[in-house]
């Protein structure tokens, strides 16, 4: 079920569950490579600024299958992920990571394969002993991420799909995605947008075509 579920989702994609009841994040969080997408549930991680112990803890215990979606505070240009940790990741079955902050070995990571959304690349590394915790709420893209909670991402951005919403907001996507296929059809028939929209033009002024 949760395997359909995520075919289900990356189909659908981030800006159609965006406008389905998704929450969007903020558009600083990007994939870190071309081409990287996820879908799966939740784990929320957060950092003490300028530390990423907790985040050496999250992909030592996290479930398999689950995507680390990490707050490291108002810190955000250290390289708090690289090779190493998506390397443990993968052993253990991560899914990906979203993380309001940097990362980098970003070639390493594209050649692994592993989906991972930052708000930056980072060069300098962070400390490994502050506090922190795994499975608790997090703000990430300023978004309240958490545990069980869907996170979808792709070229587009991410959005988190609360976990006691998913059932609506996947109908709802749905709906959205047969409507614009309509949509689709009525265009390449002749139909506009502005038609189709029935949108009132009347503040446009057009001169000369």
């Amino acid at each position: 079920m949760s395997r359909q579920r995520a075919q289900e989702l990356l189909e659908l994609g981030s800006a159609t569950l965006g406008e389905s009841g998704a929450r969007a994040m903020a558009a600083r969080i990007k994939p870190a490579w071309r081409g990287a997408t996820v879908a799966a549930p939740a784990t929320p991680v957060v950092c003490t600024p300028g530390d990423n112990l907790a985040i050496h803890v999250a992909v030592a215990s996290a479930p398999s299958g689950s995507v680390l979606v990490v707050d490291v505070g108002d810190v955000a240009e250290l390289g708090y992920w690289g090779e190493v940790l998506t390397t443990g990741a993968e052993a253990r079955g991560i899914a990906g990571l979203v993380i309001d902050g940097g990362v980098r070995d970003v070639a390493a990571l594209t050649a692994h394969g592993f989906p991972v959304f930052s708000a930056l690349i980072a060069l300098r590394g962070a400390t490994k002993e502050q506090a922190g915790t795994v499975g608790v709420d997090a703000h990430v893209g300023d978004v309240l991420v958490q545990q069980g909670d869907w996170v979808v991402g792709d070229i587009d951005g991410v959005v988190v799909v609360p976990r006691d919403r998913i059932d609506e907001v996947t109908a709802a996507g749905r709906a959205r995605a047969a409507k614009e296929a309509g949509f689709f059809d009525a265009l390449r028939s002749g139909s506009t947008t502005v038609e189709l929209l029935g949108l009132d033009v009347a503040p446009i002024r057009v001169e000369g075509v």
